[in-house]
């Protein structure tokens, strides 16, 4: 991968919009050309954050979920913004529609309302082997006409086979974990899961 400069980064973020920062930071850019600029920061080791860049893995789980017919935003371009400390980068094309988490906190009804085909949505991925440990409101957009797409893909596995019931489990807790964590008590979670289930 090609390293990007310190000074190309900062006229990024400089004439860009942050969207997304934390402590070390920011996350996620809007840039002049409305393309976003990701940022991968590493809690591992810089030499085993440099064999398996974070960029890299972000763009192949982006191309396997486009090639199973799942919306993924499109990776344009990965990088390194300091090697040295296995910090990667990329810019993709954002995924045009809303988070769940947006619609719900503004039109609870309609959550209701979209709750089948949800459900449905997160069954297709189960059914086509992907684990994606952050599956939360915020991370699934609904597209318009009640399809949806994934952001945030680092965190993803692909099995050879559909989940099993250990892993369906585990990701609905995952699920309901982060409805906690971030006091979201009005998502109709209970009704979301007798949907999925009634898609067996």
């Amino acid at each position: 991968m090609r390293s990007v400069s310190a000074q190309e980064l900062e006229s990024w973020i400089a004439e860009g919009r942050i969207l997304e920062q934390d402590t070390r930071g920011p996350k996620v850019v809007m840039l002049q050309n409305a393309h976003y600029l990701k940022i991968f920061h590493t809690r591992r080791h810089p030499a085993i954050a440099r064999l398996r860049p974070a960029a890299r893995r972000f763009q192949r789980n982006t191309i396997r979920l486009q090639h199973l017919g799942i919306s993924a935003p499109e990776v344009l371009d990965v990088f390194w913004l300091d090697a040295k400390s296995g910090v990667s980068g990329c810019i993709y094309s954002p995924l045009a529609g809303e988070p769940v988490e947006s619609i719900n906190k503004r039109e609870p009804e309609r959550i209701r309302r979209l709750l089948p085909s949800l459900a449905a949505f997160i069954k297709t991925l189960h059914a086509n082997g992907v684990y994606f440990r952050s599956l939360h409101l915020g991370n699934i957009l609904e597209l318009g006409n009640e399809q949806f797409g994934l952001i945030d893909v680092l965190d993803m596995r692909f099995k050879h086979a559909p989940l099993g019931q250990r892993l369906v489990n585990r990701n609905f807790a995952h699920l309901s974990q982060y409805l906690a964590r971030h006091q979201v008590l009005n998502f109709p979670m209970d009704a979301l899961v007798d949907h999925y289930h009634s898609l067996d």
